[in-house]
């Protein structure tokens, strides 16, 4: 690799999280450009160039630009894995494809959703993103109590997908404490070679940094 990837991201942002963390467990130089989103600088030309639809996280991989955290991670374990983070077998690929719908879906409605009404002060309804992100750590719950990734017995870009939101559910006032299962998996996730965490934000449940 002639230059390190170019991840162009915002610290508070869960979806540029994702891929820093899958920079850095792939081991792979990365270049972090700040985007100041609290001053639009997603909304600039030069940005909207890279993103038309203006958001964090893009790479830039030596001129191959991607955009959007799921297609970024399917991107890096393609090009520079050997099949562990994201599978070739058609059962288990799809099995790590749900997850990234989850991801997409009903984890960006309920604890992403939650946690930008307290730390970004976004105008959702809190009650209702706290009871969806609820109904998602139950089934995720159960989920867990049959494998120690969510697509099976080894990590998958499945769990980078899921794992920041649900790390930081409680910054939105979404407790971790009745699943025990969520906990371990973000325990085993955050104990694998080169983790790095997402900064916390001292607000909601998360009364300390």
């Amino acid at each position: 690799m002639s230059n390190p990837i170019k991840l162009y991201n915002f610290p508070k942002s869960g979806h540029a999280h994702r891929i820093e963390l899958m920079l850095s467990l792939l081991n792979l130089p990365t270049e972090l450009v700040f985007v100041d989103l609290a001053k639009g600088a997603h909304k600039q030309p030069d940005f909207l160039a890279l993103n038309p639809f203006g958001q964090v996280p893009v790479i830039d991989d030596n001129g191959t630009v991607i955009a959007d955290s799921n297609a970024i991670l399917v991107y890096l374990a393609k090009k520079y894995d050997n099949g562990a983070w994201l599978p070739e077998e058609p059962a288990a690929a799809a099995r790590v494809q749900r997850w990234l719908s989850v991801a997409a879906g009903p984890l960006a409605f309920g604890p992403a959703a939650a946690r930008l009404v307290t730390v970004f002060g976004a105008s959702f309804n809190a009650d209702e993103v706290i009871s969806r992100a609820h109904t998602l750590l139950k089934v995720i719950d159960a989920e867990l109590a049959k494998t120690p990734f969510l697509a099976g017995s080894t990590p998958t870009i499945a769990d980078i997908a899921n794992y920041s939101y649900i790390a930081h559910a409680p910054e939105g006032n979404v407790s971790l404490e009745p699943y025990a299962n969520v906990r371990n998996w973000l325990a085993r996730i955050e104990a694998l070679p080169r983790f790095v965490p997402m900064p916390r934000t001292v607000i909601g449940l998360q009364t300390h940094a």
